[in-house]
C-alpha cells in the first residue's frame, strides 16, 4: 500500500475512532464521576493509606476547612527540618533522604556511611557491556524513553527478577537507585554522538562522590562543578524525591504493584507517567515561557510590561497559547508550595555565582505578579501560587544541564519515592487496585455484513 494511501487510511480511522469516542460532558456530573480521581473541588479521592509523605495544605478552623500555608513531610518529618539539617551542617541530604523513605528512620552516622557504601558498590553493578550492547543501539532523542528501555533491559541480566520477597525487591530498588544517574547520563551521551554528532565520552562514577556530585561529574567533558553547584543539584533531589502517594506516577507505582508484576516493569510504567508533560515535564515549559518572555518584553522590571505580558499568555495571546503561565498553581497546594519557598532561598545565590541575577530578578517578579493576575483573569477555587517547577527550570539552566536531562533528573529522585510505595505496596499486599468505570453506550442489535 502507497504511503499516502495508508495515511489517508489512518486519518480516517483516527476520525472514526474520534467520533464514536466522545463523551457527553454532562453526563460525567450526572453520573457523580469524580474525573481524574478528584472532587469537585479537586481534592483527590482517597484510596489507599501510607506511611511514606504527606502533604497539608489546608487546616481545619472552627469546624471550616480552610487553606493554609503548604507543609510536606517524609515519613511524618518536614521537610524544612530536613533540608535545614543537612544544610546546617554543611553535607550532602539525597542519601540521608532515600534512607529515610525507605526504612521510616533518620539514618546515624554509621547506618547512612554504610548506606552510601551500598549505593556505591551497586553504581558498580552495571553490566560491563550494557552501555554498548543496549544504551549505544539505536539510541532515542527522548531521554525517559531511553531510561525505560534501559530499566526494562536490566530485567534479563538479574537471575532473580521475579522474585517478589521483600529483601529481593529492595536489592532491586537500591540498585535502580544508584544506577539511574548512570543511565540516565549515558543515554544522553549517546543521543549527543549518534544524533548531534557530537563528541562520545563515559566517565565512570567515583565511589567517594555524592549522587549530585557524581552527576555533575558524569556529564561535564571536564567533570569539573562547583560547591554550590552539586549542593542546590543535592537540593533538588531532597525535594523532588517524594510527594504523597496520589501523584500520577507514584500511583501508578501502587497500581501496577498490586497486580504482583516484576520491579522493573513497575518503574518502567512509572517512569512513563513522569515522562508526561502535565507530570514531570513542566519545568521546560517554565523555561521556555521565560525564554520567550525575555524576548518579547523589553524591560523586564516594569510591572506593567510584564504584566501585560502575564495577561497574553492567560488570554493564549503569547507564548505556545494555551492559556497557562507555566510554573504556577498546583493541584494541591494553594497559598504555597513549600519546595518552591525552600529552593527560592537557594536560586538567589546560584543567580550570582552565574552572574544571572536579572534573570532570578525577573522570575521573582513573575511570581508575585502572576497570582493577583490569574485571579482577575480566571475564576479560580482556591489560590495559586508558584509550585516546585517554577524555579527547578531555572536552576538547571544556570547548572548549563541540557532540557533533554530535566525529567531524567527528576526520575533520578523520584525512584526513591516510588521505590519506598513499590515496597509499602508490597509488605501490605491486598487486592489488586482496580477502579470501576461506567458504561454510557447504549446496548445495539449486531447486524450482518451484507446489511451494513
Amino acid at each position: 500500500m502507497a504511503k499516502n494511501i495508508l495515511n489517508a487510511e489512518v486519518d480516517a480511522l483516527a476520525k472514526l475512532c474520534t467520533e464514536n469516542s466522545n463523551i457527553d460532558p454532562a453526563l460525567y456530573i450526572e453520573h457523580k464521576v469524580n474525573r481524574g480521581l478528584r472532587d469537585i473541588n479537586g481534592k483527590g479521592v482517597l484510596t489507599g493509606l501510607t506511611e511514606i509523605s504527606e502533604i497539608q495544605s489546608s487546616k481545619m478552623v472552627d469546624g471550616e476547612q480552610i487553606s493554609c500555608e503548604g507543609e510536606l513531610f517524609y515519613r511524618g518529618i518536614n521537610i524544612e527540618d530536613i533540608v535545614n539539617g543537612f544544610v546546617g551542617e554543611n553535607r550532602f541530604g539525597f542519601e540521608e533522604t532515600v534512607y529515610l523513605l525507605l526504612f521510616g528512620n533518620l539514618p546515624t552516622k554509621d547506618e547512612l556511611s554504610n548506606f552510601k557504601a551500598l549505593l556505591s558498590h551497586y553504581r558498580s553493578t552495571l553490566p560491563s557491556s550494557f552501555v554498548r550492547d543496549v544504551i549505544m543501539k539505536a539510541p532515542s532523542t527522548d531521554m525517559m524513553n531511553t531510561l525505560s528501555r534501559s530499566v526494562l533491559t536490566l530485567y534479563p541480566y538479574d537471575d532473580k527478577a521475579n522474585q517478589g520477597d521483600v529483601p529481593n525487591v529492595l536489592r532491586q530498588c537500591l540498585q535502580l537507585i544508584a544506577l539511574f544517574p548512570m543511565l540516565a547520563v549515558y543515554g544522553y551521551q549517546a543521543y549527543e554522538y549518534y544524533h548531534q554528532k557530537n563528541s562520545f565520552f563515559i566517565h565512570t562514577p567515583l565511589p567517594e562522590l555524592s549522587t549530585s556530585e557524581n552527576i555533575l561529574y558524569m556529564l561535564r567533558p571536564d567533570s569539573k562543578y562547583t560547591e554550590l553547584e552539586s549542593k542546590i543539584l543535592d537540593l533538588a533531589l531532597v525535594l523532588h524525591a517524594e510527594h504523597g502517594g496520589g501523584n500520577n506516577s507514584t500511583f501508578t507505582t501502587h497500581v501496577v504493584t498490586s497486580s504482583g508484576t516484576d520491579v522493573y516493569s513497575v518503574i518502567a510504567a512509572a517512569l512513563g507517567s513522569l515522562k508526561g508533560p502535565k507530570h514531570g515535564g513542566a519545568n521546560i515549559k517554565v523555561v521556555q515561557m521565560f525564554d520567550d518572555m525575555k524576548k518579547n518584553v523589553s524591560n523586564w522590571t516594569d510591572e506593567k510590561e510584564v504584566g501585560e505580558y502575564l495577561r497574553g499568555l492567560l488570554n493564549k495571546q503569547a507564548f505556545d497559547g494555551a492559556g497557562l503561565i507555566y510554573g504556577m498553581g498546583h493541584a494541591v497546594y494553594s497559598l504555597s508550595d513549600p519546595r518552591a519557598n525552600i529552593f527560592k532561598r537557594f536560586v538567589e545565590s546560584l543567580s550570582k555565582e552565574k552572574g544571572k541575577t536579572k534573570e532570578y530578578e525577573l522570575y521573582a517578579l513573575v511570581e508575585r505578579l502572576a497570582p493577583e493576575i490569574i485571579g482577575q483573569e480566571r475564576k479560580t477555587y482556591k489560590g495559586v501560587s508558584a509550585n516546585i517547577d517554577f524555579y527547578s527550570g531555572f536552576v538547571y539552566d544556570m547548572l548549563d544541564l541540557p532540557k533533554e536531562l530535566y525529567t531524567p533528573i527528576f526520575a533520578m529522585s523520584r525512584i526513591a519515592g516510588w521505590s519506598a510505595h513499590l515496597i509499602e505496596e508490597k509488605i501490605n499486599a491486598g487486592k489488586i487496585i482496580r477502579p470501576a468505570y461506567m458504561n454510557v453506550q447504549p446496548r445495539r442489535k449486531y447486524t450482518p455484513i451484507n446489511n451494513r
